[in-house]
């Protein structure tokens, strides 16, 4: 059978680049060369696509801290609005070879958030997750807990603010609202970016200070007293959950570098010690909010688990990390999907909808 090729694309222009770097390292590492060609397409921190050879792609590949694209000098540009041909070497506009299928890995901003997604579906591209509304109500906090509210899904309380009426934020009526401690992030970040957990006043304001750096729309949140249970999710039309897994922070909160650089920041209890009623409830629950929010292949769903037995979505997200301490993958591996038949499912996923899409959008021609 002829190999497919699929193209990687990973790295961006957000502050998740480095943990990008390393989904995609693990992906490569992972795939099955016997089926698929991999075609490499790093975007450096400046948003230029660079065509990678796998031999030298990373630079201090194996230091989380220190990881980094080794830039090529074969950059790629995009041509919408074709059925093949999409991609052509920027220098010469000569054709890459044709891709099948696209594995995005590029986590956070422009990557998640339905940019990367709303080109690929310009360019005829199929591809590896959410399309453009997933991404786009999930990446953003608040919209996504309004959806999930509305869909009967249990979210903490909260408020959102713009850069526009930050004047309006203050620390009394909210404590008194909310409660103490809070969580204070951007609206449209992942990976705990810019998130903070404060009791104080001095350090609330500068809680608010560093969230705005990153997204002109904030998060304020109570803090939900629970366990912290994460459920992966794998399917287009009729989705199925994993076996949940804990999160056991070793520091206040589970950080970005507990995620992805420190890995004795927190320990991973998978499967989770928990009642089978309860695995239940969460497998449910993680679907619920799969489909609430239009998601589409994969996702991750986070969660609070209260002593009661109550269950909280914390936040669902599209493209979670691939990288060797990374819960999503970690959790189908214990449920009965090794890394690499996980990776070959998501692109026959991708290609199924692409596929579906195609027939549909010919029948409405036929019909026109």
């Amino acid at each position: 059978m002829e190999k497919k090729r699929v193209g990687i694309i990973f790295g961006g222009k957000s502050a998740e680049h480095e943990v990008s770097l390393q989904s995609a390292k693990n992906i490569v590492d992972a795939i099955d060369k016997d089926k698929y060609d991999v075609v490499l397409l790093g975007i450096d921190k400046q948003g230029k696509w660079h065509i990678n050879d796998e031999s030298s792609y990373l630079i201090n590949a194996e230091n989380p801290k220190l990881i980094s694209l080794n830039k090529s000098n074969d950059t790629v540009a995009v041509v919408p609005g074709q059925d093949h041909n999409q991609l052509i070497h920027s220098e010469d506009a000569g054709m890459l070879d044709q891709l099948d299928v696209v594995f995005p890995i590029v986590h956070g901003t422009l990557g998640e958030d339905g940019s990367l997604q709303g080109m690929m579906r310009l360019a005829n591209l199929p591809f590896v997750g959410s399309s453009v509304t997933g991404s786009a109500v999930c990446m953003d906090k608040d919209i996504a807990k309004r959806l999930l509210r509305d869909a009967g899904v249990n979210v903490a309380k909260g408020r959102a603010f713009t850069s526009f009426n930050r004047n309006k934020i203050d620390f009394d009526l909210l404590q008194d609202e909310l409660g103490v401690p809070m969580f204070i992030k951007p609206a449209n970040q992942g990976s705990s970016v810019g998130v903070s957990k404060v009791s104080e006043r001095a350090a609330f304001e500068q809680a608010v200070d560093e969230a705005f750096q990153y997204d002109r729309k904030i998060v304020i949140e109570e803090t939900l007293a629970g366990r912290e249970i994460e459920c992966s999710v794998l399917g287009n039309e009729d989705p199925a959950a994993s076996v949940p897994g804990e999160i056991l922070p070793q520091t206040e909160f589970y950080s970005y570098e507990s995620k992805y650089i420190d890995e004795s920041g927190a320990k991973l209890e998978i499967p989770a010690d928990l009642p089978e009623e309860t695995v239940a409830n969460i497998q449910e629950a993680a679907i619920n909010a799969f489909q609430a929010l239009e998601c589409e292949g994969l996702a991750r769903v986070d969660f609070f688990l209260k002593e009661n037995g109550e269950v909280y979505v914390n936040e669902v997200n599209t493209l979670p990390g691939f990288t060797k301490i990374s819960m999503y993958p970690k959790l189908w591996e214990v449920s009965g999907i090794p890394y690499p038949e996980l990776i070959n499912r998501l692109i026959e996923l991708a290609i199924d909808r692409h596929q579906k899409g195609s027939l549909l959008k010919s029948a409405v021609w036929e019909d026109a």
